[in-house]
């Protein structure tokens, strides 16, 4: 089997086992080519390959299927414009009108976006599956004379990348198919067209991760020549997001020490550092991120800059309206005024606005973030000062860089919060605050949201129709019609 779309294409399987149900994506390969063709280059480009589902690259997934959801990562639309962080552009218009069905939660199963987001997350998984075969194959290994060491530092980022995914899926969608191999017959396909249990698919991902942390590198970067891979302190992060997602308030605390012992990370001098193209894989926060490169290929730049010469990608009021004064955040956010998002696109001069083939990263894990993991914690645990005292150290990196114009915010810009203050209620304000400026566009907002089980009353209070139905995204319904119903849908749709 060559993709998620035929493993989970169950009903045309059935009706036609020749029909073509989608053209394989650029680098997608397969058991065959393995089999007939066993060399160190086939098995090392199947986990290069494996990272590609996280790129904002414009129609990895077919040519132009806005209705599909697939001409980039929707992670803009699912996360930032469904919090009310983002409105889907800066001149509203009928333009792809699926994404503002996100904005007013008007939309049912067969919206593109939720396609967008299975499609990726389970081509990757496919990818990686198909990787961790080759790398836990002694007679592939074997023929192909792989050194130890690098097949255990390649099994390490596959096992990674498929934790990743599935963390994503789990989060948005609930229970989930669970395909932990390659698939070889139709008959395997039906076996795994059903959703299991999300309990099961987190222990999973935990059990991936720990499989992880030590077939990595001891060093910041997995490899120093290609600095973009999964590294040891990515799987750890990982490590520390599951246990907060899952409350487990020591286990992030004990987690990301031991991750501040390894003495990788930290936060920049400059907020900016961390989205800088001039700064990549040389400043100290960014933990992972997808590396675009222009000028390749296939193309492998990032397509996001193009959406934003097209309008695309702009902030609401509300948003606007969360900043302190004088936050140099708000500028590399969302300059209003020049109808720029410089942190997405860069650069601070709109050079790369409209650019198709854009070389700055897309990142997901950055050190700020993990330490308001700490924070929260660290406030959960009645440890109000240590919660406090980090966020402090955010707010005074962040009045202490300069703003778009080159300027220092002036004095008394973001006091620090008061250390002595044991009201829970008041520091969790604080902390939620905090992130919403200091990550805002970066695709957390909504998770936050739903994990705080405020969503309801944030959003409505924004004048959304957010439902209970709604801390779950549907299920895309065409692969509940493709499945003949063995996967179900989620309450309410």
């Amino acid at each position: 089997m060559k993709s998620i779309y035929h493993i989970l294409a169950i009903t045309a399987i059935l009706s036609s086992c020749t029909k073509q149900l989608h053209k394989d994506p650029i680098g997608l390969l397969t058991p065959d080519q393995i089999n007939t063709d066993p060399k160190l280059g086939t098995v090392t480009s199947s986990v290069t390959s494996s990272y590609q589902m996280l790129s904002s690259t414009l129609n990895l997934l077919g040519e132009w299927q806005w209705d599909g959801g697939t001409v980039t990562r929707n992670d803009f639309v699912l996360q930032d414009i469904a919090s009310g962080d983002m409105q889907k552009k800066w001149n509203p218009d009928g333009d792809q009108a699926w994404m503002d069905q996100y904005s007013n939660y008007s939309f049912t199963a067969a919206n593109g976006g939720f396609n967008g987001q299975w499609s990726y997350d389970y081509e990757g998984i496919s990818r990686a599956n198909l990787a961790i075969s080759y790398l836990t194959d002694p007679a592939v290994t074997t023929k192909i004379g792989i050194d130890e060491t690098l097949r255990k530092r390649l099994l390490g980022e596959v096992y990674f990348l498929r934790a990743f995914y599935y963390f994503e899926l789990v989060n948005n969608f609930g229970d989930v198919p669970l395909l932990l191999k390659p698939l070889k017959n139709f008959s395997e396909a039906y076996s795994v067209a059903k959703r299991e249990k999300k309990a099961v698919v987190l222990e999973q991902i935990s059990k991936d991760l720990a499989e992880a942390k030590p077939l990595l590198p001891g060093t910041k970067f997995a490899d120093n020549t290609e600095k973009w891979r999964a590294s040891k302190g990515a799987v750890m992060a990982m490590q520390a997001k599951v246990a907060l997602y899952g409350k487990k308030w020591a286990d992030v605390i004990a987690i990301i020490t031991e991750l501040e012992g390894l003495g990788f990370y930290s936060l920049n001098t400059n907020y900016f550092d961390a989205f800088s193209v001039a700064k990549e894989f040389t400043d100290n926060e960014v933990i992972f991120a997808y590396d675009h490169q222009q000028g390749k290929n296939p193309r492998n730049g990032n397509g996001l800059c193009a959406l934003q010469g097209w309008g695309f990608i702009a902030p609401t009021a509300n948003f606007v309206s969360a900043f302190e004064a004088n936050d140099p955040r708000l500028l590399y956010t969302a300059d209003v005024a020049n109808q720029a998002c410089y942190k997405l696109l860069g650069t601070t001069d709109n050079s790369n606005k409209g650019n198709d083939d854009a070389p700055n990263n897309k990142i997901f894990i950055r050190w700020a973030d993990v330490l308001l993991w700490k924070a929260e914690a660290y406030n959960e645990s009645a440890n109000y000062p240590a919660a406090i005292g980090i966020i402090n150290s955010i707010r005074a990196r962040a009045r202490t860089s300069p703003s778009v114009t080159g300027a220092l915010p002036p004095a008394g810009t973001l006091p620090n919060r008061n250390i002595a203050t044991t009201d829970k209620a008041l520091v969790t304000s604080w902390l939620v605050s905090e992130r919403r400026v200091e990550l805002g566009f970066e695709s957390h907002r909504f998770y936050d949201l739903k994990r705080w089980e405020t969503a309801k009353a944030v959003l409505t209070a924004m004048g959304k129709n957010f439902q209970d139905k709604n801390y779950l995204y549907p299920i895309p319904q065409g692969e509940i019609d493709k499945s003949g119903g063995s996967i179900t849908q989620n309450t309410g749709f």
